[in-house]
């Protein structure tokens, strides 16, 4: 495989089908962090397209000082904020309604019967929904660290902090996740229900 810097330059060189790879690589990694970012499928699709769009005008401003995806990644953040400040109603999930079915992924493995398919349903909606109603600083750090699979280092150069304000914001999002989901804890243990 070809690696990103080899593309880039590439890229730099005029050669179009390289910039097509690094988007096929990364687009639906970018989708999903801006998905997870602003809860709208519209938009992330919209904010997913601006973030390639903005990798191309400024490839030529790419110093290597990071990798590829760090700085995809960074632009992909940037892009995300700018969209939620230029926000004057945001919209919030409710934490008492379910999420449409279509955003559900397919979680069942073969032996789930249709209670614990159901459940798993029900619990994934309630991790995307606290995940959501974090503070965008939190929720960032949360999705690239525990959905996107950065390292803290990693996450330290996409968001421009110290290391210590990414340890401190994952530390402070996974707390708060922890505390909401604890007060719905009644959805982790139903499976009682259903064993009893």
């Amino acid at each position: 495989m070809v690696t990103d810097e080899a593309l880039v330059q590439q890229c730099r060189n005029g050669n179009k089908e390289a910039f097509a790879i690094l988007v096929e690589r990364y687009q639906d990694k970018i989708y999903n962090l801006t998905y997870r970012l602003v809860s709208n499928r519209e938009d992330a699709a919209d904010l997913t397209q601006e973030v390639f769009y903005r990798a191309l005008l400024k490839l030529s401003s790419f110093r290597g000082e990071a990798s590829f995806a760090t700085w995809l990644y960074r632009i992909a953040t940037n892009v995300c904020y700018d969209q939620i400040r230029g926000q004057k109603n945001r919209h919030l999930v409710s934490l008492n309604s379910a999420w449409p079915d279509e955003l559900s992924p397919e979680l069942p493995d073969q032996g789930a019967g249709p209670a614990e398919v159901c459940l798993k349903r029900v619990v994934f909606q309630r991790l995307q929904e606290a995940i959501a109603a974090l503070p965008l600083e939190q929720r960032t750090v949360i999705v690239l660290r525990e959905i996107q699979g950065l390292s803290y280092e990693e996450i330290a150069q996409v968001l421009q902090c110290s290391l210590g304000t990414v340890k401190s914001r994952l530390s402070r999002a996974r707390q708060a996740l922890r505390d909401k989901l604890m007060s719905e804890r009644e959805l982790f243990f139903a499976e009682n229900v259903y064993n009893g």
